[in-house]
């Protein structure tokens, strides 16, 4: 019989423990070792051992354990689990295809330094460029898109030096958490041969110096850059996604208008702009900058790469902590890990009349009309009439995108979550939404529809956490989608048997295609047959049924009044349909 025929519970029954169940048991005991909480799985034979380990770590308590039967979805799932938690998430597959479904994942937590370690199952060298089952070359898959790469010989004996298992894990464990680089993906292909697993003992955490390579218990460290600015008149400051709370704090010092994405973690404070496109087009405003001081990655405009290209626009770059540094037109010359400003806050009646005209016009551009109010009780039987009237016809009126992404943002607070797809709703809020300290999350890497709901889900669950299901405290994450971003991610309403469901509601925008490409020139030069079938898309899919398969519950919101309630409900999972006029 060969050895790729032989039964792995055969081989497994009766027997001491194998040594793939060992090397398993022992690698993950360091990883849990080093702080990892979470370890996403998918089913497959050649990865048994480790998933099997992984379970019973679970079992002892000592991590969480989330299953997922889609490679895809469950990359993305731990995407989401390590942008909210910023800690390394392991990833364990199965040899073959499995691997490659995670290729969207990795390049995504690459592109926004989400750092995840792939676990990733594979043949021994016998086994492989033999034409067997399930074996492809899988070291070196993901190209430059991971941090670190180890190709992990199969084990053959369960008498093997646990220092390797040790030095392995921390090295892994290193550079996904970008100890000496940006943080970001790491692979170890790791051989098993058969028997695939057995009874698993798990030794104690080896605490010897090769636990503690060089590196993992220090910060990010060696040559960072900082550098002292000075206010001046005509510089503003642009927060891309991920920017964080330091681009408002600058704004201020400097005296200068903040365009902030609505995903930058800095869309709040005094110098914010929200009407920043129609601002940078104003040769009265976006034609007198004349420094741009930029956090994190912009993504959601052509406005602000046009400026950033332009001459005469001197442009400070800070390093976002990704595997790419932001250099629109390839015209920055100064790249930062980050900024002083020397002298402290400008209050300047110069510095006051540049921002404080920024932030007068925004405001006035993007006023909106709110649902009527009274602030006071009246005995006008005809006043308190007409007010009744005007209130139920604004509850009934009917939900366009900036209502629906103004009144989910009005509805999430700090300790929510609010997670936007990479569709045409989140440039709608980008463009309307007020200031507002909340966490808002986005795969804004490389801009892709897919895999928001698994991502989504692993935010969830990291906020929430595990001993705060059930505590309302704790939360709700929001996903504002549109239908397409939707039905890409399908597959991940699927949640794992036997875990509880974090507190979610899905806010998909239906306007019955991708709308997103009415926008683009493409849209009034093609054939309007042909646009529709190959850009536009259509479906008929019906989300009740969709969410009664998946078992979540379903809200249809056509008007306003019917959107804030369904926004209200935030127990369990929710898909929260809204009808949008293409």
């Amino acid at each position: 019989m060969s050895p790729e025929a032989a039964s792995p519970e055969a081989a497994s029954h009766g027997r001491a423990p194998s040594f793939s169940s060992q090397f398993a048991a022992a690698l993950l005991d360091q990883f849990v070792h080093l702080g990892v909480r979470h370890v996403v799985i998918c089913p497959g034979s050649r990865s048994q051992a480790l998933a099997l380990a992984a379970a019973e770590l679970e079992r002892t308590g000592a991590l969480e354990l989330h299953v997922r039967i889609d490679e895809r979805s469950a990359g993305f799932l731990a995407l989401g689990l390590a942008v909210e938690s910023l800690k390394p998430v392991v990833v364990v597959t199965t040899s073959g295809t499995a691997v490659a479904n995670l290729h969207p994942a990795v390049l995504e937590a690459h592109h926004s330094g989400a750092p995840l370690i792939l676990l990733t199952a594979d043949r021994p060298e016998e086994l492989r460029g033999i034409g067997s089952n399930q074996t492809t070359v899988q070291f070196g898959i993901f190209g430059s898109a991971v941090r670190f790469a180890r190709e992990v010989e199969a084990p053959s004996t369960t008498d093997f030096d646990h220092s390797y298992t040790a030095e392995l894990a921390a090295a892994a464990f290193s550079a996904a958490a970008g100890h000496s680089a940006a943080p970001g993906p790491v692979q170890l292909n790791i051989a098993f041969r058969e028997p695939l697993s057995g009874p698993i003992s798990h030794p104690e955490p080896d605490s010897t110096e090769a636990a503690r390579a060089p590196g993992v218990a220090a910060s990010r460290a060696s040559s960072t850059s900082i550098a002292r600015i000075t206010a001046q008149p005509g510089t503003i400051v642009i927060a891309g996604h991920g920017a964080g709370e330091r681009a408002s704090e600058i704004a201020v010092q400097l005296g200068a208008p903040l365009i902030a994405e609505v995903s930058s973690g800095a869309h709040f404070g005094p110098n914010l702009v929200v009407a920043y496109r129609e601002l940078l087009r104003d040769d009265q405003f976006g034609g007198r900058v004349r420094r741009a001081v930029v956090f994190g990655h912009p993504t959601l405009s052509r406005e602000v790469p046009t400026l950033l290209a332009r001459d005469g626009v001197e442009t400070v770059v800070v390093r976002c902590g990704t595997g790419e540094d932001y250099n629109p037109g390839r015209r920055v010359e100064t790249f930062l890990d980050d900024v002083e400003v020397a002298g402290g806050p400008d209050d300047s009646r110069e510095a006051r009349a540049w921002s404080g005209s920024w932030v007068s016009a925004s405001r006035a551009l993007v006023a909106t009309d709110p649902i009527p109010t009274s602030d006071a009780r009246t005995d006008d039987r005809v006043l308190a009439a007409e007010f009744a009237r005007s209130q139920l016809a604004a509850f009934r009126e009917p939900v366009t995108r900036r209502m629906l992404v103004n009144a989910v943002w009005q509805k999430t607070w700090p300790h929510d979550r609010l997670v936007f797809a990479a569709s045409r709703l989140i440039r709608d809020a980008d463009a309307s939404v007020p200031g507002k300290k909340i966490r808002v999350h986005s795969n804004r890497g490389l801009a892709g529809i897919d895999g928001t709901i698994a991502t989504a889900t692993g935010i969830a669950i990291a906020s929430q956490g595990a001993e705060n299901h059930g505590n309302s405290a704790a939360g709700t994450t929001r996903v504002v989608l549109g239908d397409l971003a939707m039905l890409h991610d399908v597959g991940s309403l699927l949640g794992g048997a036997g875990e509880v469901a974090a507190r979610m509601q899905l806010i998909v925008g239906n306007d019955g295609g991708g709308t997103l490409f009415d926008l683009l020139e493409v849209a009034s030069t093609a054939d309007p047959a042909a646009f529709d079938r190959v850009l536009y898309t259509p479906h008929q899919v019906t989300f009740s049924a969709l969410a009664e398969a998946y078992g979540w519950e379903y809200r249809f919101a056509p008007n306003r009044g019917e959107l804030d309630e369904a926004l209200s409900l935030t127990s369990g999972r929710t898909i929260i349909e809204v009808p949008l006029a293409r």
